[in-house]
């Protein structure tokens, strides 16, 4: 028998927790609640969660520094984040959207659009881990060897140096900076990176949000310095270069 698809509410309202689970577990989901976002991650943490709803007014971590701390960690980065709020200003809606959140419903929440919003979430995150598992990582690179200041690039055998020490990244790790680094300095968009990364075609926005945990562990790798020859530079709305020798 498979397991019922789980489900994490997090807000400090506890009518509101009772009111968007109630219709969730009549539809056979398993729900799990949270008050705040300290609460939500301890849940994450033990538990396989498939969707996220949160609020974002909440104490000790409101629900947009529960979205990016979500984000930042590889393990959840397909699990789909709906926030849930009173907040009805434009301004509120678009720093939601401009962060990468995959839904924005305002209350009060009829159960039948919550209902839609999160099996339409579910099976979107369904085909992107379909997809994504499918990816085979073989790839190769005319240019065997790609140096950018204190980077050695070896394509052929998938292998990094800074200055004389090896670097271990992973196989996604290793053609985003080599993507980045035979760029030249050009700014690569979130869509060119996922599609070189994942072998997967997508929007902006989702392309953003399966970007960001790999920009930030390939930067810990690296552990450059900003504005450093060889660090990964985010350019504000377009997408990531690499600082290259001018």
């Amino acid at each position: 028998m498979l397991s019922p698809t789980s489900i994490l509410v997090v807000d400090d309202e506890p009518d509101l927790l009772e009111n968007i689970s109630l219709p969730l577990e009549v539809e056979g989901f398993q729900v799990h609640t949270a008050p705040d976002g300290l609460q939500a991650l301890e849940i994450l943490e033990d538990q396989t969660v498939s969707l996220i709803l949160a609020d974002i007014a909440m104490p000790n971590m409101n629900g947009y520094q529960l979205y990016e701390k979500v984000r930042e960690n590889p393990r959840w980065i397909t699990i789909p984040f709906i926030f849930l709020s009173a907040r009805t200003m434009d301004t509120d809606i678009h720093y939601g959207k401009e962060l990468g959140v995959d839904d924005y419903l305002t209350k009060p929440i009829r159960g039948p659009d919550l209902l839609a919003a999160v099996r339409g979430k579910l099976r979107r995150a369904e085909q992107i881990i379909t997809t994504i598992g499918q990816y085979n990582f073989t790839r190769n690179r005319s240019d065997k060897e790609l140096v950018v200041g204190p980077l050695r690039i070896d394509s052929e055998q998938h292998r990094v140096w800074l200055e004389d020490e090896e670097l271990k990244l992973s196989a996604r790790e290793f053609i985003l900076l080599e993507e980045l680094a035979a760029a030249g300095g050009k700014v690569l968009s979130p869509q060119k990176i996922i599609e070189a990364t994942h072998d997967y075609k997508t929007d902006n926005i989702e392309a953003g949000n399966l970007l960001r945990p790999l920009i930030l562990s390939l930067r810990r790798k690296l552990g450059i310095e900003s504005e450093e020859i060889g660090s990964v530079e985010n350019v504000r709305g377009v997408g990531y270069r690499l600082i290259v020798p001018e």
